[in-house]
């Protein structure tokens, strides 16, 4: 080996040893990075500790927006259920007071055919009665009015 290799060696051995950090300097950003790592650490345990509450009162407020129109509904559907009811309450009640007006207006007529018929009746039997109890009428036939 020459002394020229060796110089060179040499040389790069020093241009590595200036670009290698001191004892210090590895020590400061040690204690730099334990510090970070300690205020991490403590990030996420408040993390831990508050994220629970965040999350159950977002998930509430997301479910009260859209339960909230639902319940809007319901109700509007409610009130229109109980309103049908009513109408057709009002309608059953109509339907069973004309029920009961055609019954009635049967009955009536059923009196006045029956009263109507019973009159006939009478007449009918009055004109028999007088027919047999009296001789004084004269009773033609039709046939023989034709052929005399």
């Amino acid at each position: 080996m020459t002394d020229d290799a060796i110089d060179r060696a040499r040389e790069r051995l020093r241009a590595a040893a200036e670009g290698r950090p001191d004892a210090a300097a590895v020590d400061a950003a040690l204690e730099r990075a334990r510090a970070q790592v300690e205020e991490l650490a403590q990030t996420a345990a408040n993390l831990e500790a508050t994220i629970p509450a965040k999350v159950e009162d977002a998930v509430q407020d997301g479910l009260r927006a859209q339960v909230q129109p639902v319940g809007r509904n319901l109700a509007e559907i409610r009130g229109l259920m109980n309103q049908l009811i009513r109408r057709l309450e009002r309608v059953e009640g109509d339907l069973l007071s004309e029920r009961h007006a055609r019954i009635d207006d049967l009955a009536l007529q059923v009196d006045l055919i029956t009263s109507g018929w019973k009159s006939v009746n009478d007449r009918l039997a009055g004109l028999e009665h007088a027919l047999q109890n009296s001789e004084g009428a004269i009773v033609y036939r039709i046939e023989e009015r034709r052929t005399g």
